[in-house]
Parts: C-alpha cells; structure tokens; sequence
C-alpha cells in the first residue's frame, strides 16, 4: 500500500462535520490536506455505518445519508470480507481492542495501511498500525 495511506477513524470524520472547536477545526483541516494530496485517505465500512449512526443521532436521516454518500466520495471505502472479520477477531482476541475499533484496525491490516488517524488510544499498541491523531498535529 501506498506509503502516505492513512485510514480514516470515525471520530475525525464526526468532529468535523460539527463538534466544538478546536476538533472540528483540526480534523476538518487533516482532511483537507489529504484531499489535497498529502496522503490518500480510506474507510473501512463500518466507519462509514458509525459515521452515519451518529448523525441519525443528531439530525434527520437525509443529512445522515448525505453525509455518508459524500464521505464515501472523498475516502476509499475498502470491503469487509471473512479475512477482515478474521483479523478483528484475533485483535480482540490478542490485544485491549474492541468491536468497531477492530473492524477498523482490521480492515487497515487487511489492505497493509499502517497509519490510522484518530483521536482515539484504543489503537495504541496495535501491532503493524501507527495511529496519529489530527487533534494533536
């Protein structure tokens, strides 16, 4: 995979479609640079599922579907398939990861993407995977 692959956690998407500043500020801009050309961004689909269950949350269900659509414009959404379910399933297994994260984690793996951008820890430790975090660049 590319060198300048990075995949693209749910909470950076969320901040910066609406959260308080400075989230929506920083990701909005860490996406920005990658739409731009700094690195090429993907999604795992159950991103773009946490992505869109979130904004069911917060508005009506035609904003939520938009959003996804152009989310899925602007990101590679890579395929969940039996290896992706596999390697979530033994990152919960042999790690502190869980559920979604792993899904997210996996899907990294599964298309050899060792870069995950996201506020979140849980990705800390991950063998094979780099998190950064766009709220602190």
């Amino acid at each position: 995979m590319d060198e300048h692959a990075v995949l693209v956690d749910a909470n950076v998407v969320i901040y910066a479609l609406g959260h308080a500043e400075p989230q929506r500020t920083r990701c909005r801009a860490f996406l920005e640079d990658l739409w731009s050309g700094t690195g090429r961004g993907y999604a795992s689909v159950e991103m773009v599922q946490e992505v869109v269950h979130h904004r069911l949350r917060r508005g009506g269900r035609a904003d939520a579907v938009n959003d996804a659509r152009d989310m899925s414009k602007l990101l590679i959404v890579l395929d969940f398939d039996h290896e992706v379910l596999e390697r979530s399933l033994e990152l919960i297994e042999t790690t502190s990861i869980r559920g979604r994260d792993a899904v997210h984690a996996a899907t990294a793996l599964a298309y050899g993407i060792e870069t995950i951008a996201s506020s979140d820890p849980a990705f800390d430790g991950i063998p094979g995977i780099t998190r950064v975090d766009p709220l602190t660049m």
